[in-house]
């Protein structure tokens, strides 16, 4: 069973548009992940064009392999090494704590996910 960082079933993260490395829309991993999608995050302006700068461009629709490109609001599965190194320039993407899974612990405290966490609704 996947599980989130409380030790709960793993949510989903966003099934519109679909994220996850497994594209089943739940920030799950493998040993072929390497990217470790991990960590559920509310995307902004900031976020986004932090990862366009450093080669990921997650803002710019790639129809062709079913990618409709994001927008602020829009929750995604990041790779666990971009969000920290995003961090630690000071950018922020709220992250879902439900929805993101219980590895991401071994780098980051739940204290700290939790002081950036995007208030349960």
């Amino acid at each position: 069973m996947r599980l989130n960082v409380y030790g709960t079933p793993l949510e989903n993260c966003s099934l519109d548009p679909l994220t996850g490395f497994f594209r089943d829309g739940c920030c799950a991993t493998c040993a072929e992940d390497v990217g470790q999608h991990t960590i559920c995050v509310e995307m902004n302006e900031d976020f986004l064009l932090f990862s366009r700068a450093r080669g990921n461009d997650l803002i710019t629709p790639m129809l062709d392999i079913g990618f409709p490109g994001l927008l602020p609001g829009d929750r995604w599965c990041v790779c666990l090494p971009r969000w920290l190194e995003a961090r630690a320039a000071g950018v922020i993407a709220r992250v879902h704590l439900r929805a993101t899974e219980r590895s991401v612990l071994v780098q980051v405290p739940l204290e700290e996910l939790e002081r950036v966490a995007v208030p349960d609704a």
